[in-house]
C-alpha cells in the first residue's frame, strides 16, 4: 500500500533518470517448471508495461539493462532467444514507441550485436531520433567496467594526439567520453528478483544513485511495483555528501 499523499509526492519528486536492472527471468520460468526462455518472454511484457508507466508519469531517461557483457556467456540457446526477443521486441514496438513520442538509444558493444538485430535496433533508433519525450535506452553488451575502460582509452588517444592536456582533464570531458553521457546521473536504481548488487551496471553514473531493491522477480514486476520504488525514492532526502535538512 502506497503512503498517504503518495502519488501527491511522486509527481512532485520524480527521478529524471530511472536505470532497471531486470533481474529473475530465468529463476522465474524454472519455478514455474518452464524452460529460462520462457522468463525472458514474459518479462519482456513486463518492459512494455514499465516503458509505458515511465512515459506516461514524466520520466526522461530509462535506461534498462536488457543484456550485459558477461551475459554472452550464457547457454547458446538462451543467447539466440535472447537475440530474437530483442528484435521482436524492436518490430512489436515500433509503432508504440513513434507513436508516444520515445526516443529509443543503445549504449554497450552494439558492433557485437548479429547483424540482423544490429540493423533492425539502429533503424529504429535513427527513425525516433527527432522525438522529443521519454529516452528510452537499452544497455545491450554493456557493462560499466568495460564502459570506463572504453573512455579511459579515448581520453588517452586525444592527450596522446595533443589534443587535450592531463591537467585539463575534468569530470565533463570524461562523461563526454562515457557511452552513457548523455544520459546524465541516475536518480534512482531498481533492481528485481531480491538480488543486492549492482553487476557491472552505470558504475560512473549512479555515484549518487538511490536504490531500490525489490524481491520480485522481473516477470511479476508491474505498476503497483513500480509506484513502490517511486514512492520510495519520492520520500528519501538526497544529501550528496552535504547535510540534509
Amino acid at each position: 500500500m502506497l503512503l498517504t499523499g503518495a502519488m501527491e509526492s511522486i509527481e512532485n519528486r520524480l527521478p529524471g533518470h530511472v536505470g532497471i536492472i531486470m533481474d529473475g527471468n530465468g529463476r522465474w520460468a524454472q519455478s514455474k517448471g518452464f524452460h529460462r526462455v520462457a522468463g525472458h518472454r514474459r518479462g519482456a511484457k513486463t518492459v512494455d508495461t514499465v516503458v509505458t508507466a515511465c512515459r506516461k508519469k514524466g520520466v526522461r531517461f530509462l535506461t534498462l539493462y536488457a543484456f550485459s557483457s558477461q551475459n554472452w556467456t550464457r547457454p547458446s540457446l538462451e543467447v539466440k532467444a535472447l537475440m530474437e526477443l530483442l528484435a521482436e521486441y524492436v518490430r512489436l514496438e515500433r509503432d508504440k514507441i513513434m507513436a508516444n513520442n520515445i526516443r529509443l538509444m543503445a549504449i554497450g558493444e552494439i558492433d557485437q550485436l548479429p547483424d540482423s538485430v544490429r540493423q533492425a535496433l539502429m533503424g529504429l533508433i535513427n527513425e525516433s531520433k527527432n522525438n522529443t519525450g521519454m529516452t528510452l535506452c537499452l544497455a545491450l553488451s554493456y557493462g560499466g567496467q568495460e564502459e570506463i575502460l572504453d573512455a579511459v582509452k579515448k581520453i588517452c588517444a586525444r592527450s596522446v594526439a595533443g589534443e587535450l592536456a592531463p591537467d585539463d582533464i575534468s569530470k565533463t570531458e570524461f562523461e563526454n567520453a562515457l557511452w552513457s553521457g548523455f544520459l546524465g546521473p541516475v536518480d534512482l536504481m531498481i533492481r528485481t528478483s531480491g538480488e543486492l548488487r549492482l553487476s557491472n551496471f552505470l558504475l560512473w553514473s549512479c555515484a549518487y544513485a538511490e536504490f531500490y531493491f525489490s524481491d520480485r522477480m522481473w516477470p511479476e514486476f508491474d505498476e503497483t511495483d513500480l509506484n513502490k520504488a517511486f514512492d520510495a525514492y519520492a520520500n528519501r532526502n538526497r544529501r550528496y555528501g552535504a547535510v540534509g535538512k
